[in-house]
């Protein structure tokens, strides 16, 4: 199962990767707040959140703002709550991107970044992602991109050698598994981040239909 693999490597690398990832992480994570454009009194969930890096840019311009981390690896999460040790409106815990451990309704945004590629059953965690999210809530995705031709060659490569990975999308395919999970497409973009670094981002609603069933 490649969730478990991604728990074993990212334990393994917890304490380098903030250091060995430090500009990646700088760049795709501050142009992900920029892009969001996340309320100041909105509860945020993190799926995947890692180290808890955007926890902390989030608070470092908001201390008040309410949010919530899960991963997989208890090590990536010991170190976020490090960071944002004196935080009480931050909080992190162990769970899987498909299984979240939250009621309905409990969230105003949820996001995940530079994960989706090790989500085994995407499908499923978009679902939960919904399911956690307000009526009004939106949900935003930044990831890896297949059309740009050196992430081809690095998904190829991963998928041979990498047992935690699973594969990259293309923005079609990532639109799609948006819309086939009851979302919204409203604003979406590609960008790069230096030589290899194309990236995919989307913010999305849920459907006119989901939000009334609400």
């Amino acid at each position: 199962m490649t969730e478990a693999k991604v728990r074993q490597q990212y334990d393994q690398m917890a304490a380098t990767y903030d250091w060995r990832w430090s500009r990646y992480v700088s760049n795709t994570l501050s142009f992900l707040k920029n892009w969001a454009q996340i309320p100041p009194t909105a509860r945020v969930l993190d799926v995947a959140c890692g180290t808890g890096e955007f926890a902390h840019i989030l608070v470092a311009e908001n201390p008040d703002q309410a949010m919530v981390g899960v991963d997989i690896s208890e090590k990536m999460l010991a170190i976020a709550q490090q960071k944002c040790d004196g935080y009480p409106n931050v909080a992190f815990q162990v769970a899987s991107a498909s299984a979240l451990p939250f009621a309905d309704n409990s969230f105003d945004v949820a996001v995940s970044a530079n994960a989706f590629h090790y989500f085994d059953q995407p499908e499923f965690a978009l679902v939960e992602m919904k399911r956690v999210l307000k009526p009004d809530g939106k949900v935003v995705i930044i990831d890896w991109c297949r059309d740009y031709f050196l992430c081809q060659v690095c998904d190829s490569l991963l998928k041979l050698f990498d047992p935690a990975h699973k594969q990259c999308y293309s923005q079609a395919e990532f639109h799609r598994l948006l819309q086939d999970a009851g979302f919204e497409i409203q604003q979406a973009t590609k960008v790069r981040f230096g030589i290899v670094w194309g990236l995919m981002i989307a913010t999305a609603t849920l459907t006119v239909s989901d939000s009334y069933k609400r």
